[in-house]
C-alpha cells in the first residue's frame, strides 16, 4: 500500500499547530498589504492582520507562486510515495488550475493528485479530515482525489456579516447601498455554495442574523441534505472572524439549536475576512463523502 500525505493550503483554516497535530502539511497563501507581501501564519498573524485592515491598509489576496508550490510538494514526497494535494475552491482562486498544470509535469505524474474542493474555510478542513480518514481505510490517491472532487457539492456555508465596509471595499456592494445599509442596521448574510457567494437575507441587526443562518441551515437539513442529516451523515460546522467571546456564545447558539450535533469551528480564514470584515459568524455543513 503507498505512503500517502495529505497537503492543503491556509486557506483551510488549518494552523501550523493543528498541521503538526494532523500530519498534514499545509502551504501558507500570500496576502499584499500596502505593497508588501507577507504568509498567513507565518509572517502574518490573525491580530496583525486586522489590526491592519481595521486601519484601513490596502489588503490583497494572492495565489501561490509555481515555485512555493513545488517546494512544499517535494518536501512531501521525500516523506510520501505519493500525496494528495487540497488547495482552496477553483471558483475562488487560480491556485487550483495551476497545481493541475504543474502536477503533469513528469516528476509530479502518478504522484501528485489535485483536488478540486469547491471549498474554503471549516469545510475545506473538514474535507482534509475526510481525506486522512480515506488514506487510513487503505484507498489509494488517485481513488481519494476522486471521492473528494464527487463530494464538493455536498456541502453550503452561510455567513452573517457585522459591516458593510468591507463588502463595498471589494466592490460587491455600492457606496449608496453601504450608506443606506448602514443607517438602517443592515446585517447581510451570504450564502456560498460551489462557485457562488450570493445574497441569502438582510437581517436588521446581527442577531436577527443569527436567527436567519440557523432557520437557514434547519431548512437545508430538512431539504437538500435530509439524506445525509437522516443517516447520520452529515458534519455541522462554524467559523468567525468575530472576538473570542462572540465566537464562543455563537457556537452555544449553533449547539442549542441542533442539540446532539457536534460543532466544528475554526476561524475564518483571512481569505474570505477580507471580504467579510471583522466581527462576522458562519455556519455550514459537510457530508460525509459517498465511497
Amino acid at each position: 500500500m503507498a505512503n500517502i500525505g495529505i497537503v492543503t493550503d491556509s486557506n483551510s483554516g488549518i494552523t501550523p499547530q493543528m498541521a503538526e497535530k494532523l500530519g498534514v502539511m499545509v502551504l501558507p497563501m500570500p496576502f499584499y498589504i500596502d505593497g508588501k507581501c507577507y504568509y498567513e501564519n507565518v509572517t502574518l498573524t490573525r491580530d496583525n492582520f486586522f489590526e491592519k485592515m481595521m486601519a484601513d491598509a490596502d489588503i490583497t489576496t494572492s495565489q501561490p507562486a509555481p515555485g512555493e508550490v513545488m517546494e512544499l510538494w517535494n518536501k512531501a514526497l521525500e516523506k510520501y510515495d505519493q500525496i494528495v494535494y487540497i488547495p482552496m475552491s477553483s471558483a475562488l482562486s487560480g491556485s487550483y488550475n495551476a497545481a493541475v498544470m504543474l502536477s503533469g509535469e513528469d516528476e509530479y505524474e502518478g504522484r501528485v493528485y489535485v483536488v478540486d474542493s469547491g471549498r474554503v474555510s471549516t469545510p475545506l478542513h473538514r474535507m482534509v479530515l475526510d481525506a486522512i480518514e480515506l488514506v487510513k481505510d487503505g484507498y489509494d490517491a488517485g481513488r481519494i482525489r476522486d471521492i473528494l472532487d464527487a463530494s464538493r457539492g455536498d456541502m453550503t456555508i452561510f455567513v452573517g456579516v457585522e459591516t458593510l465596509k468591507f463588502l463595498k471595499k471589494g466592490g460587491r456592494i455600492s457606496s449608496a447601498t453601504a450608506a443606506i445599509g448602514s443607517i438602517l442596521n443592515i446585517k447581510p448574510v451570504l450564502q456560498f455554495d460551489v462557485g457562488t457567494l450570493d445574497t441569502y437575507s438582510k437581517c436588521r441587526g446581527m442577531k436577527a442574523a443569527k436567527r436567519a443562518m440557523l432557520e437557514a441551515m434547519h431548512k437545508q437539513f430538512d431539504t437538500t441534505f435530509k439524506e445525509a442529516y437522516d443517516k447520520n451523515e452529515i458534519y455541522l460546522l462554524a467559523a468567525s472572524s468575530a472576538p473570542e467571546d462572540v465566537t464562543k456564545q455563537w457556537v452555544k447558539d449553533v449547539e442549542e439549536s441542533f442539540p446532539g450535533m457536534p460543532v466544528m469551528c475554526d476561524n475564518l480564514t483571512l481569505s474570505l475576512s477580507c471580504h467579510i470584515g471583522y466581527g462576522g459568524l458562519g455556519i455550514a455543513c459537510s457530508c460525509k463523502p459517498r465511497r
